[in-house]
């Protein structure tokens, strides 16, 4: 029972938004963690003190090692190995020579106290880190930061000990309130973890967003003025597959979650009704059907995906398992994420996309350096042809995991032409040829497909469709090399929606083609589920979707608002325009 605190009972609070990390429903008193690496003030302590600093420090050092051992023996068996080796890194840091020396400098040189020392290191090393434009060095200053923070906590927790007084008083249950994601921060020195988490910042690829969804932590990120709206022992509803925090919400509103919250309980969480919604496959208000099927990237995703009825999962990022360590996940490791992934999907078929990254992640068994134009150099397929090792070990391991119950694909990103898919099947030829020849599980027949991202793929058209066993559009990916537009800019936005008449005009090619063949062709992206292009996307003859398990909702609703035949009408007017702004003239009321 949560106890409604006298903040909890306050007037109703905003609803405050922010990017889903890992769904789930939490509710409780927030539990404010923004303080450590601002509120300590610099301080010098006595010629006499510095040996005890010193000693504190070890002391402080060792203790946090200690936790992060029981903390990984405890999640071992209940999140990937891969994922409790992220806490490998944090055993790293606690060694760091440069982490080490330069707190006792400042100690030995400087007698600053070591709290302050401490904490001068750590925004050092933060403020350097931000300035790389790479997000994976980024997350490595989280990941310093997160050690710094253990140790500053173990030094508290000291003086508490020693001093009752200074102990706060803290809810035992709480939601997790703080300004970054950070793995030190979901688990208490007991190492029990929160009830929930929401932060102003925080990547959805970050070490602890990784073990957020593991662990099924319900997550939200990227909240701005999030701790100029929520106070300590304000009461949270946090609906992590929204994306929506409720702050101090009435007295009815509390109920109704409380009641969500125990009936997912006593299905077993994931295990929960589905929703009145999820009817698939979709249909259109004219009657037209979608096949609809899932986008994701972790295994509760994969969950979510099977609670809906989805038709299996159309696309799997593979990209989490790589951006983890600093050496290419093992064979081992890889299988035993697929199969999980597989068993998850409870005999739906699942289509694991290849690695896809480029040089802006600090991928270094793959890169030396960050190309001039990472978006244009080796990319994709691209860089796993340049490590071959690489790319076998992960045919291999999609190989081991398939069979007649539980059928897999191949989807190769940033494709050109047809000689792409082809080089590919013949390298899956030869690690099949290999495993029987070990005796191992070699896996049934695996279609290989074209992820259609680039100019090239999109008009090659004949030759590739004929190659591949299936076609998936990337649909952001394919407007942005079109156009020459980076989605990520704000300030270019308005070219992605609605869908350019050049991108409609080659869409319309590839699935009239597609159909006259007998190849499946599906499409992917968040501009393929907005109202107008979706809408678009179905005149243009498109019945197939991949669709994030959290974007379903409105991906169903959005279609049952769509005429077919009206949008075929006017996809044909507007394939034909000759800009965008004319498109913006043919699609008004396409949606209503």
């Amino acid at each position: 029972m949560i106890e409604e605190t006298p903040a909890a009972l306050a007037t109703p609070g905003p609803v405050l938004r922010g990017t889903p990390v890992a769904p789930g429903l939490a509710i409780g008193v927030a539990h404010r963690k923004d303080y450590d690496l601002f509120r300590t003030q610099p301080q010098r302590v006595p010629r006499d003190q510095v040996e005890h600093e010193l000693n504190r420090f070890h002391r402080a050092l060792s203790a946090s090692e200690t936790q992060l051992a029981n903390l990984k023996q405890r999640l071992t068996g209940k999140v990937p190995g891969d994922h409790a080796r992220i806490l490998d890194t944090h055993v790293a840091y606690l060694k760091d020579t440069v982490f080490l020396s330069d707190v006792e400098n400042l100690i030995l040189n400087e007698q600053m106290s070591l709290e302050a020392a401490i904490v001068k290191v750590i925004s050092d090393f933060d403020r350097i880190f931000r300035l790389v434009q790479n997000e994976v060095l980024r997350e490595r200053a989280v990941d310093l930061r997160d050690v710094g923070i253990r140790v500053l906590r173990n030094l508290e927790a000291r003086t508490e000990e020693r001093e009752p007084a200074a102990r706060a008083e803290r809810p035992l249950d709480y939601v997790l309130v703080a300004r970054q994601l950070s793995i030190v921060d979901m688990f208490n020195l007991e190492n029990e973890h929160v009830l929930g988490i929401v932060t102003e910042e925080g990547g959805l690829t970050s070490h602890a967003a990784i073990l957020a969804r593991s662990m099924r932590i319900p997550t939200v990120t990227g909240i701005a003025g999030l701790l100029d709206q929520v106070q300590e022992g304000d009461h949270l509803i946090v609906d992590a597959a929204e994306g929506i925090v409720r702050v101090n919400a009435e007295a009815v509103v509390r109920a109704q979650y409380r009641e969500e919250r125990a009936g997912t309980l006593a299905a077993g969480g994931a295990d929960r009704d589905r929703p009145a919604w999820a009817v698939f496959p979709a249909l259109t208000s004219d009657g037209d059907e979608l096949t609809v099927k899932s986008a994701c990237g972790s295994l509760p995703e994969v969950e979510s995906s099977v609670n809906l009825g989805l038709a299996g999962v159309g696309l799997y990022r593979t990209e989490l398992m790589y951006l983890v360590e600093r050496k290419p996940p093992s064979l081992d490791s890889l299988v035993a994420h697929y199969r999980s992934v597989v068993e998850r999907a409870g005999g739906e078929p699942v289509t694991f996309r290849l690695l896809d990254v480029d040089s802006s992640l600090d991928v270094q068994y793959l890169f030396e350096g960050r190309e001039q134009n990472p978006a244009l150099g080796r990319a994709g397929i691209r860089a796993l042809f340049a490590h071959e090792p690489v790319l076998r070990n992960q045919l291999q391991a999609i190989l081991r995991v398939s069979s007649d119950d539980q059928p897999v694909r191949i989807a190769v990103p940033f494709v050109i032409d047809s000689s792409d898919i082809r080089r590919v099947k013949e390298l899956l030829f030869e690690e099949r040829f290999a495993l029987r020849n070990l005796g191992a599980h070699e896996g049934e027949y695996i279609a290989v497909g074209a992820v259609v991202e680039t100019p090239s793929a999109a008009l090659s058209t004949l030759g590739l469709i004929e190659e591949s066993d299936f076609l998936l559009v990337s649909l952001d990916n394919l407007q942005q090399h079109f156009l020459a537009a980076d989605r990520s800019n704000h300030d270019l936005r308005s070219y992605f929606e609605p869908i350019h008449p050049t991108v409609l005009r080659s869409l319309r090619g590839l699935a009239l083609r597609s159909e006259e063949i007998g190849k499946p062709i599906a499409v992917f992206g968040e501009s393929a589920v907005t109202p107008t292009n979706l809408a678009l996307l179905i005149g243009c003859g498109l019945r197939e979707f991949c669709v994030s398990p959290v974007a379903m909702e409105s991906f169903v609703e959005n279609v049952a608002r769509v005429d077919a035949g009206e949008a075929l009408r006017v996809t044909t007017a507007a394939s034909q325009a000759s800009c965008q702004a004319d498109t913006l003239s043919l699609i008004d009321g396409l949606t209503d």
